[in-house]
C-alpha cells in the first residue's frame, strides 16, 4: 500500500503571509498600487531601480497569489493596467504603518 505525500501546511499564518508579499519589489508594487490603478509603463518609472524581468516576474507572482489584478484591454497596442484586489486592499494600512516606523526609524 502506497502511502500518500501530504504536503505539510504551515501553522504560522504570518510566514504565508510573508511569502506572499515579500520579495525584492513586491511590497513597493503593492504600495504604488495602493494609490489606484496602474499600467506596466508607470509602474517601471515608479520603480526605476528594477529590471523588466524582475518587474514582470513579481507582478506575476502577486497575480498568482490573488493580490494583484490584471486587466487586458482589447485595443493596440495593447493597454494593461495592475491594480490591488479585494483582497490585497487590507494591506494598505499595514503597508502604511511599515511606511511611518521607516520614516521614524529607518
Amino acid at each position: 500500500m502506497m502511502k500518500s505525500k501530504k504536503k505539510a501546511v504551515n501553522p504560522y499564518p504570518i510566514e504565508r503571509v510573508l511569502k506572499m508579499i515579500v520579495g525584492k519589489w513586491k511590497t513597493i508594487i503593492l504600495w504604488h498600487l495602493g494609490t489606484g490603478k496602474k499600467r506596466y509603463g508607470e509602474l517601471k518609472r515608479l520603480i526605476p531601480n528594477t529590471s523588466e524581468k524582475m518587474l514582470i516576474q513579481s507582478l506575476r507572482a502577486l497575480e498568482k497569489d490573488g493580490l494583484v489584478a490584471r486587466k487586458v484591454y482589447p485595443v493596440i497596442p495593447p493597454r494593461v493596467e495592475y491594480s490591488l484586489t479585494r483582497k490585497s486592499k487590507s494591506l494598505t494600512k499595514i503597508l502604511c504603518s511599515l511606511d511611518q516606523w521607516g520614516k521614524k526609524n529607518a
